[in-house]
């Protein structure tokens, strides 16, 4: 049975797209089958898989739409070890044509179930805003990682998910919880990121994964190639922390 997380922050700029594709390809690395969800209609997790959104037959806004399954609309990227189910712009026309349907935010979650079997791990980009597109994901996952920048504001933001988090809990997905925190972009050099990351553990406890994301050159540069960092370059610091990362994951996911 596939375990579905959201990558989900409501701030934006905070990297989910990057966290996404590389825990992603991460998890492929250390031999889990993993489909890689995008519900950006930016379709940045998209084009950082090796997939042209431009030149897809079928994207998850045909699978919200009830027109294709997953298995028709997800492409294998060879290159990154893990399938793609994509999306292009079409996906901003879903947000308006949902509303006037049945079950409009737990379509997502009806049409994964059909593939439960085939994945290890399903990974969800969700866009920065709470939108109809994010309802879904979060319907369908049965938890929520957070990546976050040790920064002032980043702490504002968490606030803000963790109540749409218990939201959602309540009232549409009892099995939705905060998976972990994710610290992204850290450079310990810089005293008030230190302070944060202190803040986080005393609030949080556990819920802080143990992995740092260090702030990377080589993970910004990979998406102009088309590729996670942690194929563009498998020996950058912050492609190793993010297969530490998916180790990390797979330990306690099957602790949990």
């Amino acid at each position: 049975m596939a375990k579905i997380f959201c990558v989900a922050n409501q701030k934006g700029g905070v990297g989910k797209t990057t966290t996404t594709v590389n825990l992603a390809a991460g998890l492929a690395k250390v031999g889990q089958r993993v489909l890689m969800v995008d519900l950006d209609p930016q379709g940045n997790a998209t084009m950082g898989s090796g997939v042209d959104k431009r030149s897809m037959a079928l994207s998850v806004y045909d699978v919200l739409l009830e027109s294709a399954t997953v298995a028709e609309a997800a492409i294998r990227s060879e290159k990154c070890g893990y399938s793609v189910l994509g999306a292009n712009r079409e996906l901003a026309g879903a947000e308006v044509e949902l509303v006037e349907l049945e079950r409009r935010d737990k379509r997502l979650k009806a049409a994964l179930a059909a593939v439960d079997a085939d994945y290890d791990f399903i990974l969800i980009d969700c866009p920065p805003s709470l939108s109809m597109l994010t309802l879904n994901g979060l319907c369908s996952a049965h938890g929520v990682i957070v990546p976050m920048q040790c920064e002032y504001f980043a702490l504002e933001g968490l606030t803000d998910l963790v109540n749409t988090i218990k939201q959602v809990h309540a009232n549409l997905n009892p099995d939705l919880q905060i998976i972990g925190l994710l610290r992204v972009m850290f450079d310990p050099r810089i005293t008030l990121q230190q302070q944060v990351s202190d803040q986080l553990k005393a609030h949080f406890g556990d819920k802080v994964f143990d992995t740092v994301i260090p702030r990377n050159v080589r993970l910004a540069e990979a998406p102009s190639y088309g590729l996670p960092g942690v194929v563009f370059d498998p020996s950058a610091r912050g492609s190793q922390a993010f297969v530490a990362f998916a180790t990390e994951m797979v330990d306690r996911i099957h602790s949990m």
